[in-house]
C-alpha cells in the first residue's frame, strides 16, 4: 500500500488484536494487488438492541488508481465475523476490480436463434433448427419462462448452445427476443 493502513474503532476502545487482526486481512489484499494506494478500516460497536445483543459493524474502503471499493456495514455479533465477511466482500470486489483491469471479465454465451421443427417420444423431449440448419436437443427442463408444454412447431425459440456427449443441446430455451442480429 502506498499509505499506511488507517483503523478506526468507534463506540467503543481499540483493540490490540482486533487492529491485528485487521492488519493481516489488509496485507493479504495487498499481496493479492500490489497497488492498492490506501485502506481504511471502521470498525464500530452499535447500539444495544434488545434482542441481537451489541452488534459490530465494519467498513472496508480501498483506493486503486483508477477508482474506489466500499463494503459498508458488515454486522455481526462477533467482531472477528464481521472483520472477516467485510475483507471477503472487499477481496471479490478486488478480484472483479483486477479481472476488469486485465481485460478478462466473464464472457456471457451468445444466444442462438431457431424454431422448434419436432418433439421426440411422448413429447417428452423437442428439437430446434437454425437458420443455417444444425439441429438442438432440448427438454422440458431446459426451458425458461413458459411451460414446455406451451411450445408448438414453428415457434421461434432463442437458446444457449451446448455440444454435449450426446450432440448438441439446447439449454435456457425461450420464446422472444428471437430476431436475429
Amino acid at each position: 500500500m502506498k499509505q499506511p493502513l488507517q483503523i478506526r474503532f468507534l463506540g467503543m476502545a481499540a483493540s490490540g488484536a482486533v487492529e491485528a487482526a485487521a492488519r493481516r486481512k489488509a496485507g493479504k489484499l495487498d499481496v493479492f494487488c500490489p497497488d492498492i494506494m490506501s485502506c481504511r478500516v471502521s470498525i464500530e460497536q452499535t447500539h444495544k438492541h434488545q434482542h441481537q445483543g451489541r452488534p459490530f459493524a465494519v467498513r472496508v474502503d480501498l483506493t486503486l488508481p483508477d477508482h474506489e471499493l466500499s463494503v459498508d456495514r458488515v454486522h455481526d455479533e462477533d467482531v472477528y465475523v464481521a472483520l472477516r465477511e467485510a475483507f471477503d466482500d472487499m477481496k471479490r470486489q478486488l478480484e472483479d476490480a483486477v479481472r476488469r483491469r486485465r481485460g478478462q471479465e466473464k464472457q456471457h454465451p451468445i444466444p442462438l436463434h431457431g424454431e422448434v421443427v419436432r418433439f421426440g417420444d411422448e413429447r417428452q423431449c423437442g428439437y430446434i433448427r437454425t437458420p443455417e440448419g444444425d439441429e438442438y436437443y432440448f427438454d422440458a427442463d431446459n426451458v425458461a419462462g413458459v411451460p414446455f408444454e406451451h411450445l408448438q412447431l414453428g415457434t421461434e425459440v432463442q437458446f444457449i448452445p451446448e455440444v454435449a456427449a450426446q450432440g448438441r443441446q439446447a439449454k435456457r430455451v425461450s420464446i422472444g427476443k428471437h430476431h436475429a442480429g
